[in-house]
């Protein structure tokens, strides 16, 4: 079987679609995820019940597929709220959850790097915790945060493949609807490939000049 060439070409301007709103699923998700995930973090350094539900939410996301949360999100929460969630809302919801959970993790160990002293310098000058958490340990914290930061947006960009099954139509979707019409899958899905292959290295070379930067400024 030839390949064909020419159906990678005039399927680009189609899968670019679908790649654009993958990059902007996965922008929105982190963002809100690294909200989450920082609280999240935070909540596992303290003491009492915010540490058991920053806990039990890490673990729980974690230990379970993103597939499985996106179903529950667009299938089983209707039925509890009796309405529908629209299928974008419903992937940054299951997409965010699902990062926020990782993130919590890359914070948590993150501030727990920093040296104890720290802490006990700050306090020693009048610092509240807070005070202290804001302005001493996180910005130093988040260099060395900063490349597991990158892997996991580089996760989920690919990871928000998953979303296609909610008939969002992300890259993926997009190239299982190009295979329907032409029956051509192994040059659809090399297209994807590279698409995705292109969006993740670029992600990884961004993160590491910004890494090289970061160092250079301390």
């Amino acid at each position: 079987m030839d390949f064909r060439w020419d159906l990678v070409w005039s399927s680009l301007p189609t899968l670019l679609t679908g790649a654009k709103l993958t990059v902007q699923l996965t922008s929105i998700s982190v963002f809100f995820g690294i909200i989450l995930g920082t609280l999240a973090g935070i909540a596992r350094i303290t003491k009492g019940p915010l540490k058991a539900a920053s806990a039990t939410y890490i673990d729980v996301i974690r230990g379970t597929p993103l597939l499985v949360q996106t179903f529950l999100i667009f299938y089983g929460l209707p039925s509890i709220i009796q309405r529908p969630i629209p299928a974008y809302l419903a992937a940054v919801l299951a997409l965010s959850i699902n990062s926020g959970a990782y993130v919590g993790e890359i914070v948590r160990s993150g501030i727990q790097s920093i040296d104890r002293g720290q802490w006990e310098a700050a306090a020693s000058l009048g610092h509240s915790r807070i005070q202290t958490l804001g302005y001493i340990i996180l910005p130093q914290a988040f260099r060395r945060m900063l490349p597991p930061l990158g892997n996991e947006f580089i996760a989920l960009l690919k990871d928000s493949s998953l979303v296609s099954v909610i008939a969002l139509e992300e890259l993926v979707r997009k190239g299982q609807l190009i295979i329907g019409r032409t029956f051509r899958p192994f040059e659809v899905w090399f297209a994807v490939a590279v698409i995705y292959f292109v969006m993740t290295f670029t992600v990884s070379r961004f993160v590491n000049l910004l890494e090289r930067r970061t160092t250079l400024q301390s």
